[in-house]
């Protein structure tokens, strides 16, 4: 298959992932970029970044038209996650290639084990301000670290800690990846220049077009089944790049 084939095709995958359950598009799209299509740890996270902060803000505009974003909880997500995005943005690029790796790796299982063990219609648990900003903090450190929008930490943060239904969850994570990736983005922007904008072009255009059809999908099949076949996919993806790391 062709590089810009998988481009689309990879593409695809992630924006139907993004508009259908709010996150989850960027640990599909660093894998792909590396092992699909060539790029190193460190320019796949920046490449991310730049994909998924085009197809979030074209995700979120779909959803906000339905009226499912809650712009207030989502805004305060992402205003604390700002700072801790743009610092591990800037670290990132000093850490080794295994680290990230491997940590992004580690990061993928978490999420898709507790993605399993925590359905949409878990026992929600109400926190004040401070937990909530507290946890907009550390998903603008994942995102700025491991170039990772953190939707798929803020829907379960969303449904869990403050009780919102999974569709409202998924349209305010949106602007939470928005704000969080073009902040990481703005402090990798000297290793942008090093991008194949051949590839990251097409990439993104397909991200985009699949973030409307997975919008779509998002009112068709309920929450939880599309929760749990994005957290098998995840697993797969942490225990093959766990294993590139060890081998």
């Amino acid at each position: 298959m062709s590089t810009l084939l998988l481009a689309l095709s990879a593409g695809a995958v992630v924006g139907l992932a993004l508009g259908a359950l709010g996150g989850g598009g960027s640990v599909l799209a660093v894998p792909a970029l590396i092992y699909l299509l060539g790029f190193t740890p460190a320019a796949a996270g920046t490449a991310s970044l730049v994909i998924v902060t085009a197809t979030s803000a074209a995700a979120l505009f779909a959803h906000a038209r339905d009226g499912q974003v809650r712009w207030r909880t989502g805004a305060l997500f992402a205003v604390a996650g700002l700072v801790p995005a743009a610092l591990g943005g800037a670290a990132a690029g000093k850490l080794p290639e295994a680290v990230l790796t491997g940590a992004f790796a580690v990061v993928a299982v978490v999420v898709a084990v507790r993605m399993l063990r925590a359905p949409e219609t878990a026992e929600s648990v109400r926190r004040g301000p401070v937990a909530v900003a507290g946890t907009g903090a550390g998903l603008g450190a994942v995102t700025g670290v491991l170039g990772v929008g953190g939707g798929f930490l803020a829907v379960p943060a969303l449904v869990r800690t403050l009780g919102l239904r999974m569709r409202p969850a998924v349209g305010t994570s949106l602007l939470v990846i928005t704000v969080n990736s073009l902040a990481a983005l703005m402090t990798r922007t000297g290793t942008a220049d090093g991008l194949d904008w051949a590839v990251v072009a097409p990439f993104a255009g397909a991200a985009i077009l699949g973030a409307w059809d997975g919008k779509r999908l998002s009112g068709k099949v309920r929450g939880g089944t599309l929760q749990r076949i994005f957290a098998y996919a995840l697993l797969a993806v942490g225990a093959l790049m766990l294993t590139d790391v060890v081998l």
